[in-house]
């Protein structure tokens, strides 16, 4: 089986990279308005145990392709499954994958652009003094300006696009190197100012004394679901990764590594928003707007407001800029894969994603009454079904493909932990992991 040409330069490079897919949104924007919503400490325990039992067993799985195979996603399927005697046919897996991550970057882009805005606007110091029927107009103006929200996509998706070209080393490997440890140091620096503020000491309750009596069905499957976004799994993004993975690093450490760094960024984002929150009296399960309406008021209220309400809005631009940059490899290796440049693979993403893009940016103003699906416009039908319906299939199809149809020799050479550790992974993968992916993939479909 050929091997790819590039490696990490490093084994810290590889996990950087990883804990750059993985650490986004899902972290510092979807985490705390779904704990918000769904009870604080409790759905904390409950989502790490799930970090434990789902997300970490499925990451392995998805890396371990990627390295066995040493390819792009859709060659490194097809070569494997071609070396244990089952269909080739596996191989479409990765251009689902591939699929998957175009959906959810073509959105992302436009959410990610959201912070370029609101990053300007807060270093002008244009939030200072709102009320919050301005706060709140200002963002509605925003979302209903299509040519502002299609401005930022494009800012946003270039940014990206020229590191992915760069190429593994060169772009990926090195900006992740700069921009990890600066994001972790912006997000020390803001959860070190909550502990200033008077809602420090309840945040902290809120986020760690959890009252199990508040449980329901749907916080542990909002828990489980959560685990399953936040790390990255599902979308082949993290098996192209492995097929870069130095020959001596242990997947078991850099998964655990990665499953801690990413939960640290949840745990330290929440800190410091519901700090924020709490000190001024605000409602936690506000929902989205948690984000762009609730801590421009907030911070505004607070001793030097705007500086600090920028350094969180510069650590939301790095945190989406590094996933968006993680994400898009996967596509660009497909396609790679078929025998084409990177240049020209990356140019074909990058327009693909900025147009699809487009109706996402249209959603909230021209296009807000076009409902093709569900009764949803574009903006939430591909905001919602990639992340919540494509990425449990494609983890759950990955899950199996790792854990029951790859040449076992292959991946317990992959996985490292020789024959008893492979053993106790696959077990925990089949009637663990699977079961839990299948129970993810349904909670997104009801």
């Amino acid at each position: 089986m050929s091997e790819t040409l590039e490696r990490w330069g490093s084994k810290r490079a590889f996990i950087l990279a990883v804990t750059g897919a993985a650490v986004g949104l899902g972290n510092i924007w979807r985490f705390p308005y779904v704990a918000g919503e769904n009870g604080g400490a409790a759905f904390l325990l409950i989502y790490i145990a799930f970090v434990l039992l789902l997300g970490i067993p499925v990451m392995m799985a998805e890396i371990l392709i990627g390295r066995a195979g040493r390819r792009g996603p859709m060659q490194a399927l097809g070569a494997l499954a071609a070396e244990a005697g089952a269909s080739r046919h596996w191989r479409w897996l990765g251009l689902f994958g591939a699929f998957t991550v175009f959906c959810i970057l073509s959105f992302y882009s436009v959410v990610s652009g959201w912070s370029i805005e609101f990053l300007v606007t807060s270093i002008n110091g244009n939030f200072a003094g709102a009320s919050a029927a301005e706060v709140g107009a200002g963002f509605d103006a925003f979302l209903a300006n299509p040519g502002l929200l299609i401005f930022n996509h494009s800012l946003f998706l270039f940014m990206t696009m020229t590191v992915v070209a760069a190429g593994v080393a060169k772009g990926l490997e090195r900006l992740n190197n700069l921009l990890m440890p600066l994001l972790y140091g912006l997000l020390l620096l803001l959860a070190a100012y909550a502990t200033t503020t008077d809602g420090f000491g309840t945040a902290l309750s809120w986020l760690f004394l959890p009252s199990f009596g508040d449980v329901t069905a749907s916080v542990v499957l909002h828990a489980m679901g959560h685990a399953f976004f936040t790390l990255a799994v599902g979308a082949c993004a993290l098996m192209a990764y492995g097929a870069y993975m130095p020959d001596d690093q242990s997947l078991p450490k850099a998964a655990f590594a990665v499953a801690v760094l990413d939960i640290s960024v949840a745990l330290l984002a929440g800190i410091a928003i519901f700090s924020v929150v709490f000190a001024q009296g605000m409602d936690p399960a506000d929902g989205p707007g948690l984000m762009f309406v609730t801590l421009p008021i907030a911070f505004s209220e607070l001793p030097w407001g705007s500086l600090w309400l920028s350094v969180f809005f510069l650590l939301l631009l790095l945190a989406t800029w590094t996933s968006a940059i993680n994400l898009a490899e996967p596509m660009v290796a497909t396609l790679q894969g078929l025998g084409w440049r990177r240049s020209v693979s990356t140019a074909v993403v990058a327009l693909s994603v900025w147009l699809i893009g487009l109706l996402s940016a249209f959603s909230f103003s021209t296009l807000a009454e076009f409902k093709p699906l569900f009764r949803r416009n574009v903006f939430e039908l591909v905001s919602s079904i990639p992340p919540d319906i494509f990425l449990p299939i494609g983890g759950l199809f990955i899950a199996i493909f790792a854990a029951w149809v790859m040449p076992q020799a292959r991946a317990v050479s992959a996985l490292g932990m020789g024959g008893r550790g492979y053993l106790l992974w696959r077990t925990i993968v089949r009637w663990v992991s699977i079961p839990l992916t299948f129970i993810v993939l349904l909670g997104g479909l009801l």
